[in-house]
């Protein structure tokens, strides 16, 4: 394998491990420069378009990863706020008729879809 193709696969970036490569590229996203290209947010929008249910650490660590950071660095109001992008991304692809507010109660209670 030559340097440039090592360079460029998805786990040669920090936090990004088999499992996570894996999802991305049934999302269509094949290597590191696609990745970095798209952004933590629309890679992520492309990953729950494969009908994988929404997590919020997979987003953050997308997040962290593109800037080079631990994937747990994510903290106080840094994370508030990618936690409403996030929810916001996660609304817009539940298209219309989604109800916030029901799935925020039945997550609280373990039987919503972030379960």
């Amino acid at each position: 394998m030559t340097q440039d193709k090592v360079e460029d696969d998805l786990t040669s970036i920090r936090n990004i491990g088999p499992a996570l490569a894996e999802t991305l590229t049934k999302a269509g996203i094949k290597d590191a420069k696609a990745l970095r290209s798209l952004g933590a947010h629309e890679a992520y929008r492309l990953i729950l378009r494969t009908g994988i249910r929404a997590h919020f650490i997979t987003y953050y660590v997308l997040e962290m990863s593109l800037q080079g950071r631990a994937w747990n660095d994510c903290k106080g109001a840094e994370k508030d706020a990618l936690r409403a992008k996030f929810d916001q991304l996660k609304q817009e692809e539940a298209g219309p008729g989604a109800d916030t507010e029901v799935e925020r109660v039945l997550n609280l209670i373990g039987t919503g879809r972030s379960r």
